[in-house]
């Protein structure tokens, strides 16, 4: 094998559990592994990463990753870490998803080359749409027993005293169908490691007692802990939801700058679990990082490599821009390279306020723009002083009180950018 597989897990902490003889089966030779993944939006988003990563680690080691659709599953509801039932998909609905995700995992994941482990993807809804009810009761709930099924964690906090919604049979048997897809690939494909998050545990190993009763063969589970963040917040969530990996999502602008806001602990952590740097560099960077920590190295390492690997080198570079715009040195032009959902996620959150176009169609005086059409500045006197001082920027350019601001200034057809000092910002939004 190309590396040990679980060795580069164990130093990466991408490690939780691992059933005995895991590691040693997979350095007798090249093995298949899976990783199921919820179609219910079209996009993957940073939660989604470790799985993804996971897969990527073990195709790098010579094995042969499949990343499975859950078609079927999802229109079910796994009640691991859920407290209520979720929605279900149409099939129409799961198909769009399905492409969309292949799309993204085919950034980390070869589907497309020769080589005997190159990648497969699978959706479940293919074999569990032609199984009967009756069929499935009958050749596989048979062999696992209630007793079994209930004392799975994700089962018993659902049923506990706390939890006021309790479970629907739909649920319940939610994982006899992950534990029958692990079977079913066991069979069609020899794939004998299932891998998730560790609140997957409970649906794997039901998977690998099926293998064993009905398959008469073994079985392997591996899980990664749940990442979390330092200060006990949600890793992967921000105010406004979600960081998804599709650009009209979230914009690689904001993409970057999640990464690149992470805490010094959290970078530390990061950079291992969501980049492919190696042992050697990583240890070089937390070093450097210790002796200038004001510096952020972690922070904008791990920022660059999962930017560059989610989106590419020219979306990384114009977050950098974008970033420049609000805290370095920039200029009109580079405002204007920015598309429309990036000028609003980089100014989100600063003061705006609406004009007509005919406004502009004579030209908009400074003294209207600044204070009595908009309010940026609280008084007339205020902005002639302001003007009179050359601290007034339309566009990131320096203008006197005689400048009019005309169609000839809109950024995307809509904006205009009104500044007072280094880090006084105003949106003028045209309509």
């Amino acid at each position: 094998m190309a590396f040990n597989f679980v060795e580069e897990l164990k130093w990466r902490g991408m490690l939780h559990d691992a059933m005995p003889g895991a590691e040693e089966h997979l350095l007798k030779g090249m093995q298949s592994a899976y990783v199921g993944i919820d179609p219910t939006a079209d996009s993957l988003h940073i939660g989604h990463l470790v799985a993804v990563m996971m897969l990527r680690h073990f195709q790098l080691a010579g094995h042969k990753p499949f990343a499975l659709i859950g078609g079927a599953t999802g229109m079910i509801g796994d009640p691991s870490g859920k407290s209520a039932e979720r929605n279900l998909l149409d099939e129409t609905t799961l198909r769009h998803n399905q492409n969309a995700l292949k799309e993204q995992l085919s950034r980390f994941l070869d589907f497309e080359s020769n080589v005997e482990n190159t990648a497969v993807l699978v959706n479940n809804y293919d074999w569990m749409k032609d199984f009967s009810f009756l069929e499935f009761i009958r050749d596989v709930g048979k062999h696992i027993t209630v007793n079994y099924m209930m004392a799975k964690d994700s089962v018993k906090k659902r049923l506990s005293a706390e939890a006021k919604e309790g479970m629907s049979f739909t649920e319940f048997t939610y994982q006899l169908v992950q534990g029958y897809d692990f079977l079913h690939l066991f069979q069609e494909h020899n794939c004998t490691l299932q891998m998730g998050g560790s609140d997957q545990w409970g649906n794997i190993t039901t998977g690998t007692e099926l293998i064993r009763r009905i398959g008469g063969g073994k079985g392997y589970a591996l899980t990664c802990p749940l990442i979390t963040k330092a200060d006990g917040t949600k890793f992967g969530k921000t105010e406004g939801g979600n960081v998804w990996l599709d650009a009209d999502r979230t914009s690689p602008y904001k993409f970057y700058q999640y990464w690149l806001n992470t805490s010094d602990v959290d970078a530390e952590k990061y950079i291992k679990i969501f980049t492919f740097l190696s042992k050697s560099d990583i240890e070089n960077l937390i070093a450097e990082h210790s002796e200038a920590p004001h510096m952020r190295i972690l922070q904008k390492k791990l920022a660059e490599e999962v930017t560059v690997m989610v989106h590419s080198q020219e979306e990384f570079d114009n977050a950098i821009q974008a970033s420049n715009i609000l805290f370095g040195k920039s200029t009109s032009e580079d405002l204007r390279k920015l598309n429309e959902k990036t000028f609003l996620d980089v100014f989100d959150g600063v003061p705006q306020a609406v004009v007509s176009r005919a406004s502009l169609d004579g030209g908009l005086d400074m003294i209207g723009a600044l204070a009595a059409e908009t309010g940026f500045l609280a008084s007339n006197g205020e902005a002639r002083r302001e003007l009179k001082q050359n601290s007034i920027s339309v566009n990131k350019e320096k203008v006197k009180e005689d400048y009019k601001i005309t169609i000839e200034d809109l950024i995307n057809d809509k904006f205009v950018l009104l500044q007072r000092g280094k880090k006084s910002y105003f949106v003028l939004v045209v309509n």
